[in-house]
């Protein structure tokens, strides 16, 4: 009996061994295998990993998700935009080289307190990766593999590109993707005459835009336009004379309720030199 028992022992152990190193082969395919980025170079992608979810999440309440999305050239996107999104959403984003491990650490340090997966630290090249090629999954195994991709990202593709690239694809609202979609759906003009206004109120929203709208603010939205305009206007891309948020009659927010006070990054510190570049790689 006790022969019988060792080699059922035995043999329990070697399937769980088997089954072990099958799933460590099956997470080290996933996060070593990394997508072709090198097209990006030249072409504009025609969707995005969360597009395709958005669609099938819709898809699978029996609706159909109309998306707006439409691709516009750096040079057709406002420069109140482009500032208001690097301020408020990666203000180290010439400085890193795909990831800011500042961010990240301090992320973490707030997930073990909260003891969530909340915040994630991620850089704006870190979410072109995710937007382009993975999903909001909090896995650390998806994680890892946004990191990856990000720093081929960055030595493929030059910091514009990777720029241009986001502010093409970011998700602005139920269905809304890119800047021109979000400046025609939210103040019916296009992304190149956004106001400073529009512009950061756009920016402020990126964290949770299907929780909170720039047309219809709320008091999230107001406090962080002022913190994102003084960021702005202390980094010299806003005049003195410029910069404090047109807010409309009634601030009002459907839950009632104010979450996410805390967005991904973005909002704490600004580098004391932040620089935007005109870089052409």
């Amino acid at each position: 009996m006790a022969v019988k028992r060792r080699k059922r022992l035995a043999g329990v152990l070697r399937l769980l061994f088997y089954a072990g190193a099958a799933a460590f082969a099956a997470s080290a395919a996933y996060v070593l295998w990394l997508p072709d980025v090198a097209p990006l170079k030249r072409s504009n992608p025609k969707t995005t990993c969360y597009v395709e979810l958005r669609r099938a999440q819709a898809a699978k309440r029996g609706k159909k998700l109309q998306i707006r999305m439409q691709w516009v050239p750096w040079d057709r996107i406002s420069e109140h935009l482009k500032h208001a999104v690097f301020i408020a959403e990666d203000d180290m984003f010439y400085q890193h080289q795909g990831v800011d491990w500042e961010a990240v650490r301090v992320a973490f340090a707030k997930d073990w307190e909260e003891k969530r997966l909340a915040y994630g630290g991620s850089t704006i090249t870190q979410q072109v990766a995710r937007n382009l090629y993975l999903s909001p999954s909090k896995n650390p195994l998806r994680k890892v593999k946004e990191i990856l991709v990000a720093y081929k990202l960055e030595k493929v593709l030059g910091k514009r590109r990777i720029f241009e690239l986001y502010l093409n694809i970011a998700e602005w609202g139920k269905g809304i993707f890119g800047a021109e979609a979000a400046a025609q759906a939210y103040f019916g003009k296009p992304a190149a005459d956004l106001t400073v206004d529009e512009a950061v109120a756009l920016a402020v929203v990126l964290p949770s835009p299907k929780r909170w709208s720039p047309a219809k603010r709320g008091r999230y939205v107001e406090r962080n336009m002022r913190r994102v305009m003084a960021r702005m206007r202390a980094s010299g891309y806003l005049p003195e004379e410029e910069g404090e948020p047109v807010l409309p009659e009634e601030l009002s927010v459907s839950s009632g309720t104010l979450v996410d006070e805390t967005p991904r990054t973005g909002f704490g510190s600004v580098s004391s030199e932040a620089s935007f570049p005109a870089e052409t790689r």
